[in-house]
């Protein structure tokens, strides 16, 4: 039974999924969570609360555009604010893990919150197996079909809808694949971006280029 959070690894880099699982404090810190809640609280924020002493990763102004344009975009934005369920444990067919939100919508949809930045469009390719895994999973649970999940960027006060698409359904899989071929260390990455900001960096013994390096200045 592979964890959701093993998969989104996988996805981003199997060399660090490895040293992760290996790893004996796999909680997040607290200020993680602290970001998290922020999720809960969008009704507040959109009105006249003092968002300044909140760890919020743009100005007030703009958070209150960014939630308005998710109330106005989402026919769920009232459920996002008072989800049916929070921090569920759902167990699928092959994988398990929490979902922050559980949506009572037509379907049961889930929503993933992320501590991080959204990119300019749709969400990270991790997050995009991270979300299939939880559909997935609230599916095999509920006996019905899951067709999309939210991930939510409770920072910026963005919220993305992911549709299950057949191409994002293949990311899974291939997801799945690589996390099952893990046995000691794979390949290591030539990617300067994830290493350089990567936990694991000095067990993985991989070395950095600086930009004079890579310009052939020293």
């Amino acid at each position: 039974m592979h964890a959701f959070s093993d998969l989104r690894t996988a996805a981003y880099c199997p060399r660090q999924c490895y040293y992760r699982q290996q790893d004996d404090d796999r909680e997040p810190p607290p200020e993680v969570e602290e970001r998290r809640d922020l999720a809960f609280r969008y009704p507040a924020f959109l009105d006249s609360a003092d968002l300044t002493s909140h760890p919020i990763s743009v100005t007030p102004t703009q958070y209150r555009s960014n939630l308005s344009c998710a109330k106005a975009r989402f026919d769920a934005f009232e459920e996002l604010c008072r989800p049916d369920s929070r921090d569920v444990l759902l167990t699928g067919k092959e994988c398990r893990g929490v979902a922050h939100k559980i949506l009572d919508l037509d379907t049961p949809t889930p929503s993933l919150i992320s501590a991080g930045s959204p990119p300019e469009n749709g969400v990270w390719h991790p997050q995009t197996v991270h979300a299939v895994a939880a559909a997935k999973a609230l599916a095999f649970e509920r006996e019905t079909a899951v067709e999309r999940a939210f991930v939510e960027y409770p920072t910026h006060g963005i919220i993305r809808d992911v549709k299950l698409t057949t191409r994002r359904k293949a990311a899974y899989r291939r997801a799945v694949r690589t996390l099952e071929s893990i046995d000691g260390p794979p390949p290591r990455l030539d990617d300067d971006a994830k290493c350089e900001s990567c936990e694991y960096r000095e067990e993985c013994g991989v070395k950095t280029r600086s930009l004079r390096s890579l310009l052939g200045l020293g």
